[in-house]
């Protein structure tokens, strides 16, 4: 199957309220549309999962987060321009998600992949998709798509065939948090 048709049946699969198995920058992942919280519920399900446990967001652009969260940092602005690597930052006060995405404090974690795969998803489907690592919870996150366990696979409604043969040893994304009073925390290097 080629790039265009895995782009129209993940988008198929988003509408229809489904689970993606898909590569990101980082990790594959699963993922759902944000917005939809029965879907949200199968993955935390899927993963066994805490619900108290948020996951992250991929949205296509600033604009995109501007949607989602109340107030845009200038601070997040810069460090988004300035950053090579996948970063994942959390942001107050999220808003028109669903709301089992959102940390019991009203944080969100959002990042806007450098993926051409991801990027064409986001841009054709017009809404933030839900990006968690296709693991167990509590086991490591798979560093390509031959490590994603069978019980993972399973339970998903779509599995992308794209980079399926790429086994490039892939790394989470680092995570920060920026407070009220803009500074900067780490929460994953």
């Amino acid at each position: 199957m080629n790039f265009e048709k895995d782009i129209q049946k993940s988008i198929e699969t988003l509408k229809n309220g489904g689970i993606l198995l898909y590569p990101t920058d980082t990790i594959w992942g699963l993922g759902c549309d944000a917005e939809n919280e029965k879907a949200i519920s199968r993955i935390y399900e899927i993963k066994k999962r805490v619900f108290s446990k948020s996951m992250i967001i991929l949205a296509e652009n600033t604009e995109t987060i501007n949607k989602i969260i109340a107030e845009f940092p200038q601070k997040a602005v810069e460090i988004i321009s300035q950053t090579e690597n996948p970063l994942t930052i959390i942001y107050q006060n999220a808003k028109n998600l669903a709301k089992n995405v959102i940390a019991e404090d009203g944080t969100i974690a959002v990042r806007i992949p450098n993926d051409d795969f991801c990027q064409k998803l986001l841009k054709e489907y017009g809404k933030p998709v839900v990006s968690t690592s296709a693991n167990i919870s509590g086991e490591n996150p798979p560093s390509n798509f031959e490590e994603i366990s069978e019980e993972i696979k399973e339970n998903c409604d779509y599995i992308v065939k794209w980079r399926q043969d790429d086994y490039t040893k892939a790394q989470p994304s680092t995570i920060i948090k920026i407070e009220q009073n803009g500074e900067i925390t780490v929460i994953r290097k």
